[in-house]
């Protein structure tokens, strides 16, 4: 070959090697930052929708890429959706959101005030015959307004909620009128005047039922087939957020955890799972736990669940009094909460499993478009606490 022709080779190569360089650089392991960033660009990642889908095969590829193979655990259920429901008052349309399991209807008719909370002596003393009923939240279950409402005569009910945020309620039991939930900014304002005025409106919830099949992502390394710890979070949102502190923060922890252990002793006795439905009623953890294999659960020593841990410096510990406080031996400054048992470690502690849930308290973007900015540094001292945890347990295990 001559000279010349050599070098139209070298640089020709050389040319194709630069080229390729930015599609190099693109296979630097990510981190809990760009794990986020990921989720959050799906859009919402509502059980059962495209979104849901494509945040399922990028955590696969990720768990893949840390040296795990992953299961899905497939489940369906039954699914209630708000699709758009509001009321209308003196040509002022409000949006506000059906309570699970109202009956769907549209409605014009008189907007009658209802002193107290809604009990059976409350509707006494109005006529709500015909009418829809407008009352505050509180003391007795929304199902028992409902019903009571019903039992009145009114065709529709309004509840407004007792703080300026939205209302997002559960009746529990079907009821034959529809039912729609005000947050307090806008629905206080409107308890005032039909209190003192006669007022007209026009309701329409428009909610629908349908079967939802979720997935559940459970990664492990092949050999095992029973670990002795659990870490979880769910990677579904509510609609319309993208859910970046709830959950891809949890989610992005569980997942970078599985990156820090995967060459540790630790990773052959630890699963991995990122559980779907967690919005629509723990759906996911629940199957998980409902059709485990009858010894699965009982071998399990700890199960750790991560929950909005993104937003917020005080990192708070809930659950089982041993775990809580291998979290507190790994970092003095963690605070112990009471454990109201509303995310996915829930079904766990029912069945007997030792849990521990971390959480960094409310965020003022919670269940809104804004849940859009999480604190790297959060996602990484949660981490680090959480490995702790793990090496702690699996020591105390090993070493009674």
């Amino acid at each position: 070959m001559k000279l010349s022709s050599i070098r139209f080779w070298w640089w020709a190569i050389l040319g194709l090697l630069l080229v390729c360089l930015p599609t190099l650089g693109t296979l630097t392991p990510n981190t809990v930052e760009s794990d986020v960033a990921a989720l959050v660009a799906f859009g919402p990642r509502v059980a059962g929708t495209p979104a849901s889908e494509q945040a399922r095969t990028y955590l696969i590829e990720e768990y893949r890429q840390a040296g795990y193979m992953t299961e899905l655990g497939r489940f369906t259920y039954p699914k209630f959706e708000d699709l758009g429901s509001t009321l209308r008052v003196e040509d002022v349309t409000i949006e506000g959101r059906a309570l699970e399991s109202s009956a769907a209807g549209q409605l014009s008719a008189p907007l009658v005030f209802i002193p107290g909370v809604g009990r059976p002596d409350d509707f006494t003393t109005v006529d709500v015959t015909g009418a829809i009923a407008i009352v505050r939240r509180g003391e007795i279950p929304f199902l028992e307004k409902a019903k009571n409402a019903a039992t009145a005569g009114a065709v529709g009910l309004v509840i407004v909620n007792t703080s300026p945020k939205p209302l997002f309620g559960m009746l529990g039991d079907e009821v034959n009128i529809p039912v729609f939930g005000l947050s307090g900014e806008q629905g206080e304002p409107l308890l005032q005047k039909a209190s003192t005025e006669s007022l007209r409106a026009n309701l329409n919830v428009n909610v629908r039922r349908q079967t939802v099949t979720g997935y559940n992502i459970i990664a492990h390394l092949p050999d095992v087939k029973q670990p002795k710890i659990l870490l979880g979070a769910h990677y579904d949102s509510v609609p319309k957020s993208p859910g970046a502190n709830d959950n891809a923060s949890g989610t992005a922890v569980v997942l970078e955890l599985a990156r820090r252990l995967a060459n540790t002793p630790q990773s052959h006795q630890a699963w991995f799972v990122a559980f779907d439905g967690e919005e629509d009623g723990l759906r996911g953890s629940k199957a998980f736990v409902n059709t485990a294999e009858p010894q699965f659960l009982p071998k399990l020593q700890a199960m750790l669940n991560f929950d909005m841990v993104g937003v917020n410096d005080q990192l708070f510990v809930g659950g089982s009094e041993s775990l809580t406080a291998l979290a507190q031996k790994a970092d003095p400054k963690i605070s112990k909460i009471r454990d109201t048992g509303n995310s996915d470690h829930q079904p766990f502690s029912a069945a007997g499993v030792p849990v521990a849930f971390f959480y960094r308290g409310q965020d003022p973007n919670y269940h809104s478009p804004g849940d859009k900015v999480v604190d790297p540094k959060l996602l990484e001292a949660t981490a680090q606490v959480a490995q702790s945890v793990v090496r702690y347990q699996l020591e105390s295990a090993s070493n009674p």
